[in-house]
């Protein structure tokens, strides 16, 4: 994971580099918003944590030249001013948190670990989104087909399936088959006593 500090305050920039460093982070400085701007524009990170008040380009007007060009990146405001005036127009900007002065190092690293994670959710789900629209899935079909097979233990057949959720029943057969392609379905093969053996399918939970 990779952090940007943005603080012209360098003894601080130097603290916050130092303590991200210990936890494994990898991090770069800068010592205010123009220059924070330019490593943005060279290098992709997973964080940003900037002050408030620094020179040419402050905290909120980072964030909101940020937000421009990236509204997913995590953004950390450093302020010592703790008003809800305040905490509303970080928010406003586009911020995605604010830490008061002086700076706690487990208030701090655990607010970058929080929001990392967050970000990396994020990440997986339009990755997963980004592979279902190339197979030609939809993502919420896919869940409705999965949800009514996980409610219906028992094995079921396309009819069924496709009554029950409301699809046809061509495009509940493709979401199975694909479904059964991934491992998470499983055919049975109910031997009638009348006709043709009939093909049910069940929700796969080894």
């Amino acid at each position: 994971m990779k952090v940007l500090i943005v603080d012209d305050d360098q003894s601080l920039s130097t603290f916050l580099k130092d303590l991200c460093e210990r936890d494994g982070l990898e991090t770069d400085t800068a010592s205010n918003g123009r220059e924070g701007l330019n490593q943005l524009s060279k290098h992709d990170y997973d964080i940003i944590i900037a002050d408030y008040h620094m020179p040419a380009i402050n905290g909120l007007e980072l964030v909101q030249k940020v937000r421009l060009e990236n509204q997913q990146i995590p953004i950390l405001i450093l302020t010592e001013d703790n008003s809800k005036e305040a905490a509303e127009s970080f928010m406003k900007a586009g911020a995605t948190d604010f830490a008061l002065k002086p700076v706690k190092e487990l208030d701090i690293i655990s607010r970058i670990h929080l929001h990392a994670q967050i970000a990396n959710m994020r990440k997986q789900l339009e990755t997963d989104e980004d592979v279902y629209s190339a197979k030609g899935i939809s993502k919420g079909t896919l869940d409705s087909v999965a949800d009514f097979l996980k409610d219906h233990r028992g094995a079921n057949s396309v009819d069924t399936i496709s009554k029950g959720i409301g699809l046809a029943y061509p495009t509940v057969y493709r979401y199975l088959m694909y479904l059964l392609k991934e491992g998470k379905v499983k055919q049975v093969i109910d031997h009638q006593k009348i006709g043709r053996p009939k093909k049910l399918y069940r929700w796969y939970t080894n």
